[in-house]
Parts: C-alpha cells; structure tokens; sequence
C-alpha cells in the first residue's frame, strides 16, 4: 500500500513538473513575441527619433540657411582605421552643401583621454579650413567640472568657432596651463586639454583630406528625380 501510495506521489509530481515546464516555455514564447512585437512597433518611432536628434545636432553647426541639402543623407564613412579621428566604431561625416558645394564638413573624432573616459565630439569644419562649430555629443565627466564641455553647462566650447590650424599656431593648440590660447576649467584641467587635442586632430584630418570632403560631387538622386 505504501508502495502504491508513493507511485501516485512520484506519478503527480512528475505531471505538476511537467505542468510547470509547458506554463514556463509558453510564458517565455508569449514574452518573446510580446518584446518582438513591442521592437517592430517603436523601431521606426526610435529611428525617427534619433535622425531628429542627429539632425538638431549638425543644424546647432550648419544652420539651414547656409546649406540647401540633408546632411544627414549626405554622407562619408569613417571609422577606426581613419587616421587621427580614435574612432572606436563606425561613424560618418556629414556634408553640408550650398549650390553643390561642400560648404561644411562635420567630423566625428573621439577624445580617448578624458578624466573619466571616452568624449564622443562633433567638429564642423568649413571649406576654408575654419571651424564653424564644436559639440560634445556623449561623455561621463564629472559634473560641476569637466562636463563644461557641453553647451547646456558651459559656452567654453564655443571658444573653438572660427578657429584653424593657423589661428592659432600649432604650439597654441593647447590650453593655457600648458601656454595655448584655450581656457582650462578651475579645478579641471584635463578635459579641457583633451578636447582641445580632438579638436585639432579633425582639423588636421579635414586639411589631409580636404579633397574628399571638398571637392566630393553630390550624389546622383534615386531613379526618377530631377
């Protein structure tokens, strides 16, 4: 009797187990397709968004009254292997076009010697050679501090509109601490100094290949347009 009373034990526990495995492997299927579902229906929401913020962006260097095309889809690969730029991924540069012509080139570059890390920029450099603007688009510097490099703390980033690799001379490419031209930050020293060097960098990568950027046709419009 007892044997038989726990066969009827072992034989329920096994079908509870079972029941319990079917209820989990449809839960998880149910999830899935509730996670994929919920991609497929904001994917082209996040992608809208994130143009619109790429966007607002490059026009924060390159107002639209002086350029006539989507920057955003005119455009030239970089990435880690582009000389002077210490990309960690692939990007692209932005060209701003007025008549045809390349008005405004807009160069990712990384600054990999932050205080606390990585300071993804954006660098507007005009046919001329000048720089039409700077922005900060990620860091982790410390706030209060280094994190003066983004607009919304500071307008020390705009001390680098209209600047070039002769204004000033190269030894001025640094900041005053080590006798440049550019301000350091009270109390923070290194983040100013390394995208100051950034900065540099896509200029000096703008001026080695001023003639992809500058001199680069438009692209021909899709079949059908004129």
């Amino acid at each position: 009797m007892a044997t038989s009373l726990a066969g009827v034990r072992s034989n329920v526990l096994r079908q509870s187990i079972t029941r319990n495995s079917l209820l989990l492997a449809l839960f998880a299927v149910a999830t899935t397709f509730l996670i994929a579902g919920t991609h497929l229906l904001t994917k082209d929401r996040i992608s809208e968004q994130k143009r619109m913020a790429e966007e607002k962006a490059l026009l924060e260097i390159v107002p639209r009254s002086l350029h006539d095309n989507s920057m955003l889809d005119d455009v030239i690969p970089v990435g880690p292997d582009s000389p002077g730029l210490a990309l960690t991924q692939d990007k692209r540069i932005y060209l701003a076009r007025n008549a045809g012509k390349v008005v405004t080139a807009v160069i990712p570059v990384t600054a990999p010697d932050g205080y606390t890390g990585e300071i993804e920029l954006i660098v507007g450099v005009n046919a001329d050679g000048s720089i039409a603007g700077v922005r900060t688009l990620g860091h982790r510097e410390t706030p209060g501090l280094g994190d003066k490099v983004d607009l919304k703390k500071s307008d020390w980033i705009l001390g680098f509109n209209g600047r070039s690799l002769g204004n000033p001379e190269l030894p001025g490419w640094a900041v005053k601490k080590d006798k440049g031209v550019f301000d350091q930050f009270t109390g923070a020293t290194i983040t100013p100094r390394a995208v100051v060097a950034a900065t540099l960098r896509a200029l000096q990568y703008a001026d080695a290949n001023s003639k992809l950027l500058f001199a680069r046709p438009a692209a021909a419009p899709p079949a059908g347009e004129k």
